[in-house]
């Protein structure tokens, strides 16, 4: 994992934000840095390199057939505004708590 995933990991693992995540997770034809099966939810964060990523765009429209709902966040994101980012993805979880 990435410094960044590392500190993400710290705030969702046992289920912390009150759902079960896995880490680094195969699914289809990708690997998911977080996914949450409960609610449908995988997480990614990104590096520069992903800035207009037309493959980042297939693959979250691969995760939507699937019924799955893509977050995105940028490694500085993580490293600037850790309380912020978790926060995001507890209030995305709470949307799709009836799923």
């Amino acid at each position: 994992m990435t410094p960044e995933e590392t500190l993400l990991w710290r705030h969702l693992r046992g289920k912390r934000l009150g759902v079960s995540f896995r880490r680094q997770e195969p699914m289809g034809r990708y690997v998911a840095d977080f996914v949450c099966y409960q609610r449908r939810l995988v997480i990614e964060l990104d590096g520069s390199q992903h800035l207009n990523s037309e493959a980042d765009r297939e693959r979250d429209a691969d995760m939507a057939e699937h019924g799955f709902l893509t977050l995105r966040f940028w490694n500085n994101e993580v490293r600037n505004n850790l309380s912020g980012v978790p926060e995001r993805i507890q209030q995305t979880l709470e949307a799709r708590k009836n799923l």
